[in-house]
């Protein structure tokens, strides 16, 4: 069985994932999952902390001469940022007043986490709730990405809304070009420049802005997950993995929202034979039953404004109960774009824990064969 399990905290010394049950003789494309870390930090609306942090991946377990030996993977990325929090990070020393918190801020972990694990500053909270977290389970995603190309699965995903701006998005050749040419990776040039100057006008005015991104999984094979069992769906492990995303308050899987208010006739995908089974439309966004239909899968996830304001919110001091304003925290305006990296890595992720939970192997190149395998019997139906 595939899992992960990570740790860190934002201003610590380090992230770390361990990998289990990830098979072995997968070559790693390190700049690959690189690429993926530095995309992550990208994207119009970012705030300081991604002039300091270079994050670049470590493998210390797991991996042998670039290839995986089929032990548990461990990976790690640093925080340049220690050195200047080592002071205050510092799992021994002296204790220290500097940094406290105890202003919570309203949408956030702070309050209810310091109520949770009874500390006496909030900090030991949003050190860990931070989304700084993602980067390590970008990581993790883009590792379980390169195991999915090996069996024909590729990835993309871009930024759909920010704030009140849509984007109209047209499925071209090369749209992951116009993603990556979009500072804000919207491949709708004219919404992607409204989306900047919304950015802008959020920044003037102390406030941050939330968005919905899309990624979408080609090449799946029909017959993922089943029907037979609640938590065997598979879209209600894609649900789970991609809501447990820091700020992600809602998820859709193809056109979800929109066919509650349809007829049945208008909702659904009808279907059709030409060497397989195909569909005219992809509104269950390649999900029917629980089940992956062979269609592409697509799923969208909804983020909630940034709850670090620096104009603050109306919050209470936990020492004296005193009313005040919430604790302004280094952080960014807008991170949809970076949301979009974050979602294609935990879709990668589910989609690998998926693939091998039905064609299960301890190695890449038994694994491939048993996904050609089932192609090939899916050809005689």
């Amino acid at each position: 069985m595939l899992r992960f399990l990570d740790a860190g905290e934002s201003h610590g010394k380090l992230l770390v994932a361990i990998v289990d049950g990830f098979p072995s003789g997968l070559k790693i494309d390190v700049d690959f999952v690189n690429r993926q870390l530095l995309l992550r930090q990208s994207g119009y609306g970012r705030g300081g902390r991604q002039k300091i942090e270079k994050d670049t991946v470590e493998f210390l377990s797991g991996v042998r001469f670039g290839e995986t030996i089929g032990s548990p993977v461990t990976i790690a990325i640093k925080n340049m940022d220690f050195d200047n929090w080592k002071n205050i990070m510092t799992p021994f020393g002296k204790h220290t007043q500097e940094g406290k918190v105890i202003r919570p801020r309203p949408g956030h972990a702070d309050l209810t986490g310091y109520l949770k694990y009874d500390r006496e500053d909030i900090r030991d909270v949003l050190e860990r709730s931070s989304a700084r977290e993602t980067a390590i389970r970008t990581a993790v995603g883009a590792l379980c990405e390169l195991l999915l190309k090996e069996v024909g699965v590729s990835l993309v995903s871009f930024v759909v809304a920010i704030g009140k701006i849509k984007a109209n998005i047209e499925f071209y050749d090369d749209i992951e070009k116009k993603i990556l040419n979009s500072p804000v990776f919207c491949p709708d040039e004219k919404a992607s420049d409204l989306m900047i100057a919304k950015i802008e006008e959020a920044k003037r005015g102390g406030e941050s802005l939330g968005g919905v991104v899309e990624a979408i999984a080609k090449g799946v094979v029909p017959g993922l997950g089943s029907y037979t069992q609640w938590d065997r769906r598979i879209d209600a492990q894609l649900a789970f993995g991609l809501m447990g995303i820091q700020a992600v308050k809602a998820i859709e899987i193809g056109e979800g929202f929109g066919n509650a208010f349809k007829f049945g006739s208008e909702a659904h995908d009808e279907i059709y034979y030409d060497n397989s089974y195909k569909r005219y439309t992809n509104r269950a966004g390649g999900i029917e039953g629980g089940m992956s239909n062979g269609e592409d899968i697509v799923v969208k996830a909804y983020m909630k404004p940034i709850p670090t304001l620096k104009k603050g919110l109306k919050s209470v001091n936990v020492e004296t109960h005193e009313k005040g304003i919430s604790h302004f925290e280094r952080s960014d305006i807008c991170a949809v774009p970076a949301l979009s990296i974050v979602v294609r890595s935990v879709l990668a992720f589910e989609l690998a824990y998926i693939y091998l939970e039905k064609f299960g192997s301890d190695t890449v190149k038994e694994f491939v064969k048993r996904v050609s395998e089932y192609k090939e019997y899916l050809k005689t139906k």
